[in-house]
């Protein structure tokens, strides 16, 4: 390990531009045999299936393609290679996070239709057909909704329609962002989160804390909603532990 130099990875969008599966396929094993060489459970981002739509986004050099299409072909690759040695991937950003302008304050108006067909089929595909351990959801706003509060997005579609088991986290620092208080929209708060199925707010502070024990006093969150997201934190160490 000590005799080990960490190698360099095509990122999203060159891969996206080889329209080929086993090549995917196969960076997603040498990221998850490196992970595993350097203890890592958890790689995150990986893959960023948001759609491109603004080459001025910051991110989009880590996204595949503006084509769903593609990315629901190429996306699953790479977390089959990753998760092959016992690396947990993490699918992000979910969901909708395609502009770098105001990409934390962002509000995307998306019909239901167009939702489903373009920006969430990249993350349907990738679920039903590797079954990431972890998602991250986004910084934006869907529809006048952080999604990492989005109850519809979260519970109703990812984990009833969908049938997901896995852990889903915050993107870093979503909760609590004091350039919040400059938006027309409140901050994304832990408390809810949780209510929405969102388990972990990364990286997580004091007034995180404050807020969950908050509504838990005032009744706005019940310890069996705390169990639950506590149980699926614990129950994906549990299965990190035994890979």
């Amino acid at each position: 390990k000590n005799d080990y130099a960490p190698g360099c990875f095509p990122p999203g969008i060159l891969l996206g531009a080889t329209f080929n599966k086993e090549v995917v396929h196969a960076v997603g094993e040498a990221l998850g045999a490196e992970a595993d060489l350097f203890g890592v459970d958890i790689l995150l981002g990986t893959p960023n299936v948001n759609i491109h739509r603004d080459p001025l986004n910051g991110r989009l050099f880590e996204g595949y393609s503006e084509d769903p299409c593609l990315v629901s072909e190429l996306a699953p690759e790479l977390v089959k290679g990753v998760q092959k040695f016992g690396v947990a991937a993490n699918v992000k950003h979910f969901a909708a996070n395609n502009q770098e302008f105001n990409r934390n304050n962002n509000n995307s108006h998306i019909s239901e239709r167009t939702l489903r067909e373009i920006y969430l089929k990249g993350f349907e595909i990738t679920i039903k057909e590797a079954n990431p351990k972890a998602i991250m959801t986004s910084y934006n706003l869907i529809n006048g909704v952080h999604t990492s509060e989005s109850y519809e997005l979260i519970n109703d579609i990812l984990r009833c329609e969908w049938k997901y088991d896995g852990l889903v986290m915050t993107d870093w620092i979503a909760s609590g962002r004091s350039f919040c208080k400059k938006s027309k929209y409140n901050a994304p708060y832990a408390s809810k989160s949780i209510l929405s199925g969102n388990d972990l707010t990364m990286s997580g502070c004091p007034a995180d804390y404050k807020d969950i024990m908050k509504a838990l006093k005032k009744g706005k969150l019940s310890r069996t909603d705390l169990i639950y997201s506590a149980s699926r934190v614990y129950r994906s160490i549990l299965r990190q532990k035994s890979k």
